[in-house]
């Protein structure tokens, strides 16, 4: 399983979020994230925004975490990458 988590950099909500992908598929990622309740909401073409409190138990479950530019890079490399000029 290659499903990786990013620091949660991102403010939202009152919150900080971070980036929850695979670099492997799409169904090994929402099938990770189906299995600890993350909800199909937190979907965003190719990752999932997840709540910086949800980090410590995605890594438990066997999310590797690693720095947001590793992330970027595997996830470019995989294919999966869904770019900002295919976002609406």
């Amino acid at each position: 399983m290659t499903v990786l988590v990013d620091d949660p950099l991102w403010p939202a909500h009152g919150r900080l979020w971070a980036h929850l992908v695979s670099d492997e598929s799409l169904d090994e990622l929402h099938a990770f994230a189906s299995s600890l309740s993350v909800p199909e909401r937190a979907f965003d073409l190719d990752h999932y925004d997840v709540p910086e409190d949800m980090i410590p138990r995605l890594i438990t479950a066997g999310a590797q975490h690693v720095g947001g530019k590793e992330l970027v890079r595997r996830l470019i490399a995989s294919g999966l990458r869904v770019p900002a000029r295919d976002r609406s």
